[in-house]
Formats: structure tokens, sequence, C-alpha cells
């Protein structure tokens, strides 16, 4: 008879209001997944765990708040669980840049298995201060991280998943300091909220987090989609989840403006200019990275040839849209 891994939950950084709580996260076996290893096989390993992950399902989570209120839920079938509730001054528990911490555990009594972190698991979430200037939704993929997305078959997305760790994987350059530039506004002391927003799965959270966090982005809550919606095929008519998404963020904050930013090299030229039609008022500029690829290339210049709406640029690097991000006041 093999052991059994000790049980975990893993809390994904979500936002909220000053009387909207918000939270998501897994409940998996804890498979010690070394995110730092450059061993190839260690490598191998974990990727391979990362997809594989044994998830704990239906079965009670609850969530202790610093001024001691307590929140339930239960997880689905595949260990996610989402927890929404109306809730009084929360900004009251946030620090400066508007995280307020909790903490998650499990809350089945029938539950006989070890839980590491004596079954006190940290979470966060993000409360943006009334004074904001704007927000920020931004793209991962060829945005702040080379991934290839636009390589044939996706294979060098493959590849860099698997055989590199988060901390050898380097940013596109000058992409952190556009965005504490975007996050402290211009007065150059704010804390507008950067949200990253991808099309990849969840279960690649802790490696995307453990990447922002070493290359040193602004902390901001991580927004992916299932695996289960990463591998099907989307039906005719629904909109991409990174869509939804950003939405979502719309409506949560009526009254914020947002700056979208991604890349030339999928979809994001269309959700984008799409979002903004909508929300013509509301989305002060549209910032997209040019990828190494002719055809896309072309036809997204000819989007932004006939589109007047929003200011909408395509850069080849970070000082281009830093340049432009000035001379229109978003930043110091």
């Amino acid at each position: 008879m093999f052991k059994k891994d000790p049980l975990q939950i893993i809390a994904f950084q979500s936002y909220g209001t000053n009387t909207h709580f918000y939270a998501g996260g897994r409940a998996l076996e804890d498979e010690s997944i070394d995110l730092e290893s450059q061993k190839i096989l260690h490598l191998a390993i974990n990727a391979w765990k990362r997809f594989e992950a044994d998830e704990i399902a239906n079965v009670a989570i609850k969530i202790k708040l610093p001024n001691n209120t307590f929140i339930k839920a239960k997880t689905d079938n595949d260990g996610y669980f989402k927890i929404e509730e109306n809730l009084v001054d929360l900004r009251a528990l946030a620090n400066e840049e508007g995280w307020v911490s909790f903490e998650l555990s499990y809350d089945d009594v029938t539950i006989e298995r070890k839980i590491t972190n004596n079954n006190r698991f940290p979470g966060e979430l993000l409360i943006p201060a009334d004074q904001v200037e704007f927000g920020v939704a931004s793209d991962i993929d060829d945005t702040i991280l080379h991934t290839g997305v636009v390589s044939t078959l996706k294979w060098r997305v493959i590849y860099n998943s698997i055989f590199k760790n988060a901390k050898s994987r380097l940013p596109l350059e000058g992409a952190a300091e556009f965005y504490h530039l975007l996050h402290r506004g211009a007065s150059g002391e704010n804390a507008n909220p950067i949200f990253y927003v991808s099309h990849s799965p969840w279960n690649l959270y802790r490696y995307l987090e453990l990447f922002l966090k070493q290359n040193n982005f602004p902390k901001g809550p991580i927004l992916l989609r299932s695996l289960g919606n990463f591998l099907r095929k989307k039906p005719e008519g629904e909109k991409p989840q990174k869509q939804k998404e950003i939405l979502n963020l719309l409506k949560t904050y009526p009254e914020l403006p947002f700056i979208l930013i991604g890349d030339s090299g999928e979809h994001d030229p269309d959700i984008y200019i799409e979002i903004a039609e909508l929300y013509p008022e509301r989305i002060k500029a549209i910032y997209l990275r040019s990828v190494r690829h002719k055809k896309k290339i072309l036809r997204v210049k000819g989007l932004l040839e006939n589109y007047k709406s929003t200011p909408a640029l395509l850069v080849e690097n970070s000082e281009e849209a830093i340049e432009h991000a000035r001379l229109n006041g978003f930043i110091a």
C-alpha cells in the first residue's frame, strides 16, 4: 500500500471591493513540487505533478478573516472552490497597498489524512483604494514572459513550461519597470491595481506567481482558467475566458478606467478592441507588444488603422509604451 500524500490548499490571489469578498483556489494533495530545481529530470517530474494533480473533491473549506469573521464553502468535483460573500468594511482590514490577508483550512472532521501547515493556509484579496487612477489588465504570455505562443504547434510553450523553471525564465526587457510606473501612476505614489490575465491553466499558478515575484513585477491577482476549459474546444460564439475576466473587472469596479496590455501574437487585439468598443470612456489605452511573426503583425496593423475609439499602439519595446504613457499623463 502506497503512502498517501498530505493535503494542502492553494489560494489564488483574488480581488474584491469594500463590501464584496471573493476568493478562489484548489484543494490538492501536496506533491512537494520543487519550483526552483533546474535539473532536467526534476523539471519533467514537477511538470507532470502540476498537471496530474490529485484534487480533493467535495470537501468543506473554511476562511478566517483578520477580524475573526468566518466564511464557509465546499470544493467541487475537481477540487476547486469559489467563495463570494457580502461583508462590511473589508478595506479596514487591508494594508496600504489594498491587500487583505486571510487564512484557509479544511473544515471536515471526517478527514483522517495528514494536512500540511497545521491546516493553516494563507490567502490574499486585493481591494483597490478609492483614489486609484486606473487599473491595468495585462496578458502574461509573450507580453511580459517570452513563451513562443506563435511557434509551430506551440512547441516552445510546451518546452519552456516543462524544461525551464520559473526562476530561470527571463521577462521581456523593461516590462517590470513599465508595470511599476503604471502601478505608481501619475503621482508616483499611487497603488493602481495590476491584474495578470492569461489563457494558461490554473495548474501553472504557482509557477507564474514565482516568476512575477522573482522578476520584481508589481503584486497583483493572477487570473487563469481551469485545465478542462484549456483543453476543450470553445463552443461557437462563446467569449474567451480572458475576455470574460476583463469584463468582470470592469463590472466589479464600475468607476475605474483601465489600460489593457497584450501582444500581437494571438487574440489580444480582437479581445481588447471589442472590450474598448463596449466601454469607450473607460479604456484609456491599449498596448500590444509586437511579436516576431510577419503575418500576425500585418493583421494587427490593419485592425489598428481602422480603429480610432481608444489609443491603441503596436509597440516594439517597453520604452515606446513608457513614452506614450508618460505623454498621456498615465505615469510620472
